[in-house]
């Protein structure tokens, strides 16, 4: 069975969450600072890829970090660039830890308009999907963001999102499909009911064949999603955390059955530089042991 085959099978059959560690751009030092590194430790955007990927480094080497309970790992381009103890980030999650190797692939967030942010365009995608495949990712992420309970603009968002996940198909893996409803979305429950009308539309279009994931934002009606989870061209369907708490993320993802975790702030909270080893592994055992309870429901 080839790599692809086998981590298409863990998504399928193993209990686990998705460790989201694609911080980039602007989000870089924002992660550093709670992982207790301020601005004025570094300069330039060279020592800051230095120790974000440092950090990176320190949770995919903990002994509390393999396949057993983590699925999958989302990278940033950067991190898919490097290298973790001399071996390529992506052949090192798979081939030592197990772990599903995924790259977020979007350009970020254009300006808000009907309500929603689209994805800005790009330019390139092919040259990097085939540059992925090369170095063994399995599939991709991109996000964008729903802010109003808009019809028009929740029906562009969807859209564009699986347009672009075409491309992703067609180069080979399979796309992450990540349009996220702002928590602080003055109406994120009707939000969430046109969400899953364009979703389950879309869905009902694609070739028999052909996969998507879903990332979502865990919804104000408990089990909303459980249409998209059964649906057969869905691999999974997974939580992002949304500015939640750990605490509150898990508790509200344990009660929708089927999805699990795909968390980025809430799975590295509590987190320092400053922590000992045995110290970090402890935290870093204790958050994935959390998540890994509220995937399994």
């Amino acid at each position: 069975m080839s790599n692809f085959e086998q981590q298409k099978t863990k998504f399928r059959t193993q209990a686990g969450f998705i460790a989201a560690l694609d911080q980039s751009g602007g989000s870089t030092p924002k992660a550093l600072k709670l992982y207790g590194i301020p601005e004025t430790a570094y300069s330039g955007d060279a020592q800051m890829m230095d120790l974000i990927h440092a950090m990176r480094t320190r949770i995919i080497t903990s002994p509390s970090f393999n396949g057993d309970r983590v699925l999958a790992a989302i990278l940033f381009e950067n991190t898919m660039d490097r290298e973790i103890l001399g071996r390529p980030t992506a052949d090192y999650l798979w081939n030592v830890k197990k772990v599903v190797p995924i790259l977020k692939v979007d350009k970020g967030l254009q300006d808000e308009a009907d309500g929603v942010q689209l994805m800005k365009p790009m330019p390139g995608l092919d040259q990097l999907l085939a540059r992925a495949k090369a170095k063994g990712i399995f599939g991709t992420k991109m996000r964008s963001v729903i802010k109003q309970a808009n019809p028009s603009g929740i029906k562009a968002i969807v859209a564009q999102q699986f347009q672009v996940a075409g491309q992703i198909i067609a180069a080979g893996l399979v796309p992450i499909i990540e349009p996220e409803v702002d928590i602080k979305c003055p109406d994120k429950a009707g939000a969430e009911d046109l969400l899953k009308a364009e979703i389950m539309a879309q869905l009902d279009k694609l070739p028999e064949g052909q996969l998507v994931m879903l990332k979502l934002t865990i919804p104000s009606r408990d089990n909303l999603y459980a249409d998209c989870i059964k649906h057969p061209r869905v691999l999974k369907v997974v939580a992002l955390s949304g500015g939640y708490s750990r605490a509150d993320a898990n508790e509200k993802l344990a009660r929708q059955h089927g999805m699990v975790a795909s968390f980025s702030r809430a799975l590295t909270e509590g987190l320092t530089a400053q922590q000992s080893d045995a110290e970090f592994d402890k935290a870093l055992d204790a958050a994935i042991e959390s998540i890994y309870q509220a995937s399994r429901t």
